[in-house]
């Protein structure tokens, strides 16, 4: 399997990421028991390109063990439960995890250690076991700064810090919930030259709103041109982010499909909206091949989020939908 780890942040061409997904399609068909019994439910082996690939239902991961019994678990990460139940990833090799956050980092939002991280994950904290921290916690120690760290909604430290590292010529990042962002904005705290990366979710502690009211809130209150978004979720390792005009960029190794929403074997054209399948090939110990309750379109290679299904569960780590 070493060839395939390495071949994933390898890939530089579609050609290259479609071979490489039927490889680990085949893989995971034998080795995750849970994937192979779906497969042969649906009776839709031998797929020929990507888009014959089954995608395994997101809620799967509530409910079985979603691993290829490959290496023991090293680590265990769980959803928010924000809805209910929390959803296990049983990661069989973190080093996957961390070479698929690291590279994607640095590749869109530069390097930390030309930066200072701060880090307003007030629930994620006290849940523990959250594949957001753990990512934060490690980019963190990448900056290899006294000043980065997790941070209270307290205006004058948040302040003092957003100015001490300006004061050190870094670049100031801010991964914040929204809630906890918008109970910052309403300070009158002014971070204009902070990067910005909602993370989602009122948690219950506030109304909800649209993404696009959320973030006009956050850019007048917080004083900055645009906001960021991260989509990423414990089922996945890899993770998108989105610029100041909400369009996300995803590394190489991961590709979002979009399904028609009665009719999950066919695909919409780019443009059009439907449900969002993703392909993360870093999940190469669990699955790779995942059915989402999102919805969004494509343009080309990055994609856009337009909501979620009724009846759905509120994501801990998704972006804020409408």
């Amino acid at each position: 399997m070493f060839d395939i780890e390495k071949n994933i942040y390898e890939i530089n061409s579609e050609k290259d990421f479609e071979k490489l997904s039927l490889e680990i399609y085949k893989f995971q068909s034998i080795h995750n028991s849970v994937y192979k019994s779906f497969i042969k439910q649906l009776n839709r082996s031998n797929p020929k390109t990507i888009k014959d690939i089954p995608f395994l239902p997101i809620s799967f991961f509530k409910t079985h063990n979603i691993r290829t019994n490959t290496f023991e678990i090293e680590q265990t990460f769980k959803s928010s439960g924000t809805g209910g139940d929390r959803s296990r990833h049983l990661v069989e090799k973190i080093e996957l995890y961390h070479k698929s956050f690291e590279i994607t980092y640095r590749n869109q939002l530069g390097n930390p250690e030309e930066q200072v991280i701060i880090a307003l994950l007030p629930n994620y904290v006290s849940q523990g076991e959250s594949s957001l921290i753990y990512m934060v916690d490690n980019l963190i120690k990448l900056t290899k700064n006294p000043i980065s760290g997790y941070y209270l909604e307290n205006k004058i430290e948040i302040e003092k810090a957003y100015n001490q590292a300006l004061n050190e010529n870094k670049k100031v990042v801010i991964f914040g919930v929204s809630y906890a962002l918008l109970d910052l904005a309403e300070t009158g705290i002014d971070l204009e030259k902070a990067i910005i990366i909602e993370t989602g979710g009122m948690k219950g502690r506030r109304k909800e709103l649209t993404k696009e009211k959320l973030h006009n809130e956050l850019i007048k209150g917080l004083k900055v041109p645009y906001i960021s978004s991260e989509y990423g979720m414990c089922e996945l390792l890899s993770q998108s982010y989105s610029n100041k005009d909400g369009i996300f960029e995803s590394p190489t190794w991961m590709k979002i499909l979009v399904r028609e929403v009665n009719d999950p074997f066919n695909y919409v054209k780019d443009g059009k909206t439907g449900g969002i399948n993703v392909i993360d090939l870093a999940n190469l110990y669990s699955c790779s091949f995942i059915s989402t309750q999102d919805l969004g379109k494509t343009n080309a290679s990055q994609f856009q989020l337009m909501g979620r299904f009724d009846n759905s569960d509120i994501r801990g780590c998704n972006l804020l939908l409408s």
